[in-house]
């Protein structure tokens, strides 16, 4: 079998003229402003906030790292990593909730293995994510801990 390769002539590119004019209504809405834009992100931090257990929980537990950072005086750098760590896992925590709702939405009410591997993927990046952020807090926040207790 021979190796297909376009040239010019086979390729036709598709512009915002040949697509269809389609209403833009709810989820296909574009912002229209800056403001609007965070507003529909704020959407989806609330969304989470509410419905997601796992994403109050890494909440409560990075407001507590970063807390525990402060009152202990670390260097501004080390807030810094903590910040970011605990950052990334709420991060991923609202990428796995968005990908599972788009799996839900592609496979209804039925079971599908690739589903199940897609949900189990994102789920495992959250995991790996939120022990990362854990050894980063012990390995900034024990030796101050340790020092407080013992000196």
């Amino acid at each position: 079998m021979a190796n297909f390769r376009p040239n010019s002539e086979s390729v036709t590119s598709v512009t915002d003229s040949a697509l269809p004019s389609l209403p833009r209504a709810l989820s296909w809405q574009v912002a229209s402003n800056l403001l609007v834009s965070f507003q529909y992100a704020w959407q989806g931090v609330s969304y989470a906030f509410r419905t997601q257990r796992n994403f109050r929980i890494h909440v409560a537990i990075g407001t507590l790292a970063v807390s525990l950072a402060l009152w202990l005086r670390l260097s501004a750098v080390e807030v810094a990593i903590i910040s970011l760590t605990c950052g990334a896992v709420m991060t991923m925590e609202l990428i796995n909730t968005a990908l599972e709702s788009v799996v839900d939405l592609t496979v209804q009410q039925t079971y599908h293995e690739l589903a199940k591997i897609a949900k189990d993927c994102a789920a495992a990046a959250v995991l790996i994510s939120a022990l990362i952020s854990v050894s980063v807090a012990v390995c900034l926040l024990l030796p101050p801990i340790w020092q407080l207790i013992y000196l």
